[in-house]
């Protein structure tokens, strides 16, 4: 399923442009240094809004990063993304609820 098709069929917010990639897969952590290890186009879900989660988004090639709870990014994140490519995307509801829905889905 690519990015697009996921916020058509989820009601995502979209926070940028972004590259619409194909999703290979579903991550779920807060903690950046875990990030590092994740596998190129999964889509990564945390509650993070920093400049260093798209850096490290960036360096695994992400497919997009969901925010959940309803968080916001900075404007300096949203630049810092759109540069590298990486689609935000924000969720209003809890981790687990989207976990539930991306399973329900068959993402990944």
């Amino acid at each position: 399923m690519k990015v697009s098709e996921l916020v058509e069929k989820t009601g995502l917010k979209t926070f940028n442009e972004g590259a619409d990639k194909e999703i290979k897969g579903v991550y779920i952590s807060d903690m950046v240094s875990d990030i590092i290890g994740i596998s190129e186009g999964h889509l990564l879900i945390t509650l993070q809004t920093h400049k260093n989660l798209i850096a490290a988004a960036n360096l695994v090639d992400v497919a997009a990063v969901v925010i959940s709870r309803n968080k916001t990014p900075a404007d300096d994140v949203i630049a810092l993304a759109n540069k590298a490519g990486i689609k935000l995307l924000g969720y209003d509801g809890d981790t687990w609820s989207l976990a539930k829905k991306l399973c329900e889905l068959k993402v990944g």
